[in-house]
């Protein structure tokens, strides 16, 4: 099976009719990944560590917690009280969980029907949300209260949705077919 960065080289010969690269510079590449999920406020402290392991087994990097942005009193959350978590990958970090996520997680999806293609945004980034994370490998099983989920953010240098999506298509990214209309 091809990785995502070998499929990456080869997307300028793929796109280079359709949208009229000259040079291979032209052409979209990655930039980074980002995976995140928001903890809450949660009345257990430890659930914060939960999260932090989970997603470092998932990444293979450790996240960062992130706090909240202002107070809010009628939710009892202070400035600074974390109330999530991120990940930013790179280079070959970034290329090994993409790999791992088109080809193992996202097949073991329930009632997998197909990415949206509504998620690539108007400056060629793909943003998609999983319902729970014990799709990947790493995550145990064995804690099935515990679930949560992520967005993860694939950030394009792409300067359209439309070549965003072409370029997605072309390393793998399994978006629902569109039918044409009768």
């Amino acid at each position: 099976m091809e990785n995502i960065k070998t499929k990456e080289k080869k997307a300028f010969e793929a796109m280079k009719a359709e949208f009229g690269y000259k040079n291979t510079m032209q052409a979209p590449r990655l930039t980074k990944v980002v995976v995140s999920t928001g903890t809450g406020k949660s009345k257990d402290p430890k659930r914060n560590d939960l999260v932090v392991d989970r997603l470092t087994k998932i990444t293979g990097q450790k996240p960062s917690l992130r706090g909240a942005k202002k107070s809010i009193a009628s939710f009892k959350v202070r400035q600074g009280d974390p109330v999530g978590v991120t990940v930013t990958m790179r280079k070959g970090r970034m290329y090994g969980f993409l790999d791992k996520l088109i080809d193992v997680a996202i097949p073991r999806m329930k009632d997998f029907r197909g990415l949206e293609t509504k998620a690539v945004d108007e400056i060629g980034n793909y943003t998609m949300g999983l319902r729970e994370h014990t799709i990947f490998t790493e995550a145990s099983n064995e804690d099935l209260k515990d679930v949560f989920g992520l967005a993860i953010t694939v950030v394009t240098t792409a300067k359209s949705a439309k070549e965003a999506k072409a370029f997605l298509d072309v390393l793998g990214f399994p978006f629902k077919k569109t039918e044409a209309k009768k």
